[in-house]
């Protein structure tokens, strides 16, 4: 396990909390929320009105695992943003608000939304 400070983990929430000020994901504009981990990226579709995840992925899913050789490089975050997009498209979603979550848009983070782009979905 990786010994942060507290005072990281504080940064990040203020971060996540500026950022949910300005953002509200709604039915037909959802919001797109990652989470990045040391080994694993995760994406979700989530619904603020309803409070619901509509979809969700990440590097563990097996449609995503059967394309990635490293679960922790940007290819593989990349994948994940192209799997979730083409998800929302299936589901009827073609425009989503990013939600990086308290972290900088920058690497894995930004391959994410730019896979979800390519999909075809709008952020």
């Amino acid at each position: 396990m990786a010994m942060f400070s507290d005072q990281r983990r504080q940064a990040r929430k203020l971060r996540q909390a500026r950022v949910r000020k300005r953002l509200r994901g709604t039915a037909s504009r959802p919001r797109l929320s990652v989470f990045r981990s040391e080994k694993h990226m995760y994406a979700q579709v989530i619904s603020d009105e309803t409070g619901e995840t509509l979809l969700t992925t990440s590097t563990l899913a097996p449609e995503v695992r059967s394309r990635i050789q490293k679960s922790t490089d940007v290819a593989a975050a990349k994948i994940v943003g192209e799997v979730i997009g083409k998800s929302c498209i299936d589901k009827g979603i073609t425009a989503a608000v990013f939600d990086r979550n308290g972290f900088l848009y920058h690497g894995r983070v930004r391959a994410v939304a730019e896979g979800a782009r390519e999909a075809g979905l709008k952020i």
